[in-house]
């Protein structure tokens, strides 16, 4: 592995269980599809490096699982995020009703000014939506997010997702406005690894 980069960030994906977290995951990192996804235990690990600004901007991606049983774990994660990714799916209204805990979370335990961003998953299974798109749109503005819709399917806004995200930490960083975190995320050269196994299931109905 390349271990050369200019800025490393970490970035944690929270929300439900079975919304396609994992999805987004996969598509980013390998640009792969995977009809059926694992479902994650406690939470996984992977690496991605961007080119922004001509800079190598390394992403340390931390998926979480979404079973309450994993919320304690989850949380220890939010100290040492510098920017937090909040999903929900557009077919699923509980995932979306649910977001008041993930982000009452994540201001409790994540530094101030951790750079967040809500995405809707699952944005072509339009013929099943039950949340619409201005809702997703309202809730962001409220809580001063970026805010897309993306399927991990047919890979729509996947790649804009973490790019966005990358370049606004870098900018943010560069600036002097984002938080210091308890870990030193910006020049970690070995980082920290958990790779904690898969059981499989229909995980995200594969999107």
């Amino acid at each position: 592995m390349d271990e050369s980069f200019d800025y490393l960030f970490k970035i944690v994906l929270v929300g439900d269980m079975g919304i396609g977290k994992t999805c987004v995951v996969q598509r980013f990192k390998n640009g792969t599809y995977i009809e059926k996804q694992g479902t994650t235990i406690g939470v996984d690990f992977t690496m991605k490096t961007l080119v922004i600004d001509g800079k190598r901007v390394k992403l340390q991606i931390w998926d979480t699982g979404g079973q309450e049983r994993f919320r304690t774990i989850t949380q220890s994660y939010y100290r040492s995020a510098n920017g937090i990714i909040l999903c929900y799916d557009i077919t699923c209204r509980h995932s979306f009703e649910s977001l008041i805990r993930w982000m009452d979370d994540v201001s409790k335990f994540a530094v101030p000014n951790v750079v967040k961003v809500l995405i809707a998953t699952k944005a072509d299974m339009t013929e099943k939506r039950v949340v619409e798109t201005e809702e997703g749109d309202q809730l962001a503005r409220a809580h001063h997010m970026t805010f897309m819709e993306v399927s991990s399917k047919s890979n729509y806004n996947i790649d804009k997702v973490f790019a966005e995200l990358a370049n606004s930490l870098k900018s943010q960083y560069d600036s002097g406005n984002l938080a210091e975190t308890q870990f030193d995320s910006f020049r970690l050269k070995y980082p920290d690894t958990t790779a904690i196994s898969s059981t499989w299931s229909r995980c995200c109905n594969g999107y």
